[in-house]
């Protein structure tokens, strides 16, 4: 009488492990053919660009970014030493600190405003929304005419209750803050798009048992939307952060980094050096620099903004 196999020897353990190997084998080979066409994207447009900028950063260039000269990290000391560079500094933390916060609030009340069941309300959802169908071009040139000192609107204003003309963007005082509610007026519609998505999200059930508690409206925004908002908030908060560190286009058409540089943030910073003065070296600094600070300031938000995220 034969005897039946031992089914846990470790010849059929081995057996078997080495069959789901094979198996694996060609799945992992499907998943990365599946991928290769983001993995090439990538690679061309994202990777071997910042991987490029890094090297650079240690050289001096010549006229057509060839490298001639390793310095290693002479381009970083100088650029720590240098007041324009400080200046740019400056200016673009005053830029986050003008666009961000202010900007957050202003789509979150436009967001709460426009989630409340009225008749009409879509043709306001589509006002506050309607800044994202253009471009910043347009926006900036928008703006360009409103801060005209002779026909501009703003002055208009400020003569018609008696006040003097304004250089709006000519004057160092008002330049900076003058492009950030310029800024702050293009990015309103696309955070009070997410931020509206994130209300019409949360449960009316919530608002209802609040209701039969007879709480207040206020304290039914303190203790239900904002926490079941949260998360939406922080994304659109990262985003908005990183937005402004790289902000570029409005500061090329409505000032160019001036008056004396108190509009010239870090990307426009790094704009003129690569493409104007052709020193390449000192762009690629500055742009690893700038990676570096924003990578920071996003891993420090989510160390600690992602404890107070309430997710439902």
């Amino acid at each position: 009488m034969s005897s039946l196999p031992d089914v846990s020897s470790p010849s059929l353990d081995i057996q078997t492990s080495s069959k789901a190997k094979k198996r694996e084998l060609p799945n992992l080979l499907i998943g990365l053919l599946y991928l290769a066409p983001s993995i090439i994207l990538f690679g061309l447009f994202l990777f071997y660009p910042m991987i490029r900028t890094l090297y650079l950063s240690f050289f001096l260039t010549d006229g057509q970014g060839v490298p001639i000269t390793f310095v290693g990290l002479e381009n970083f000391t100088y650029l720590l030493q240098s007041k324009s560079f400080q200046q740019s500094l400056k200016a673009t933390i005053l830029f986050v600190l003008y666009t961000v916060p202010l900007g957050v609030v202003i789509a979150l009340f436009l967001a709460v405003i426009a989630n409340e069941k009225v008749k009409g309300i879509g043709f306001f959802r589509t006002m506050f929304s309607s800044t994202m169908g253009m471009s910043v071009a347009a926006s900036s040139v928008i703006w360009m005419f409103m801060y005209n000192p002779a026909i501009g609107i703003l002055n208009k204003l400020v003569t018609a209750v008696g006040g003097s003309e304004i250089q709006w963007l000519l004057d160092p005082k008002y330049a900076l803050f003058s492009v950030a509610v310029s800024t702050i007026w293009m990015n309103t519609g696309f955070a009070f798009l997410i931020l509206l998505g994130g209300l019409q999200n949360i449960d009316d059930y919530l608002y209802e048992n609040a209701e039969i508690a007879g709480v207040s409206y206020w304290y039914k925004l303190r203790k239900i939307t904002i926490p079941m908002l949260s998360p939406t908030l922080f994304f659109i908060v990262t985003v908005s952060l990183i937005n402004a560190f790289q902000t570029f286009g409005q500061i090329d058409i409505l000032t160019k980094g001036g008056p004396v540089e108190s509009t010239n943030v870090i990307v426009y910073s790094i704009y003129k050096d690569a493409f104007i003065n052709y020193n390449v070296g000192s762009a690629s600094a500055q742009a690893t620099i700038l990676f570096f600070c924003i990578l920071f300031i996003t891993i420090l938000q989510f160390k600690l903004g992602e404890r107070k995220v309430h997710y439902q």
